[in-house]
């Protein structure tokens, strides 16, 4: 899938996020082969060479957070949405099995360092954490893609024998996304619907493109009752056998 998308050169700056269960060495040889970098998350068990031993990730972190708090620093993440978030990272390059030298993130999201930390692997080591977490953040709107898909155009409503149909499936949902988001509403005003609030739902859009599908139908019996079609002959054209 990277080298089709490297060759075709549709996204020449783009590099290249994922989460760990994707992460595997021939991957990341055919990403840095097409000088890109890519950047993943890291399994809390994955061991790094850390002082001259091998050492958990998720142990190196509890250390750091014990007994050098000081070394996660605060950074400002450009979000995709154009708004600045607040991290607290520590980086360094580290040395990782098969992998070879890496930089490692280890993300917080508040200053006290209680939460759940984030272990974040690039293959740039020269890139700062702040770089890092913003490329990271694309991420997420993969897993929004795929819980809208999964949701509302029934991504997982087919069940198909080979690769053609699922690419195919997998266009059509895409193209029933893009109808979706962008088809014109309103919010509703009625009272029957009042949990819209004055938002604009995606059941409010799904209503929407059905009403206008039936606008089409009542407009296409309309035109075959003036024409003096008959009835046989419309059922033929609208639910053929």
């Amino acid at each position: 899938m990277v080298t089709r998308i490297e060759n075709e050169g549709a996204f020449p700056h783009a590099n290249y996020a994922f989460d760990n269960g994707v992460l595997s060495l021939p991957l990341a040889h055919v990403i840095e082969n097409f000088n890109k970098h890519w950047v993943s998350e890291l399994e809390i068990s994955r061991n790094i060479n850390w002082l001259g031993k091998w050492s958990r990730v998720d142990d190196v972190a509890k250390m750091l957070r014990e007994e050098h708090p000081e070394s996660f620093r605060k950074v400002l993440v450009k979000c995709r949405n154009g708004e600045k978030k607040e991290y607290f990272a520590f980086t360094k390059t580290v040395r990782l099995k098969k992998f070879g030298r890496k930089r490692l993130v280890i993300v917080h999201e508040v200053e006290d360092l209680t939460d759940k930390p984030r272990f974040l692997l690039a293959s740039a080591i020269h890139w700062e954490s702040s770089r890092i977490i913003e490329t990271w953040n694309y991420r997420w709107s993969i897993e929004i893609f795929h819980e809208f898909s999964k949701q509302q155009t029934g991504l997982e409503s087919a069940q198909l024998r080979n690769q053609d149909a699922v690419e195919r499936h997998l266009r059509l949902n895409c193209v029933a996304q893009s109808i979706l988001q962008r088809v014109p509403t309103f919010a509703s005003t009625s009272e029957k619907i009042e949990f819209a609030n004055g938002k604009i739902t995606i059941g409010q859009k799904w209503r929407t493109i059905a009403r206008e599908a039936f606008r089409s139908l009542l407009l296409r019996v309309s035109q075959f009752v003036k024409d003096g079609v008959g009835i046989d002959h419309m059922l033929e054209v609208l639910m053929p056998v």
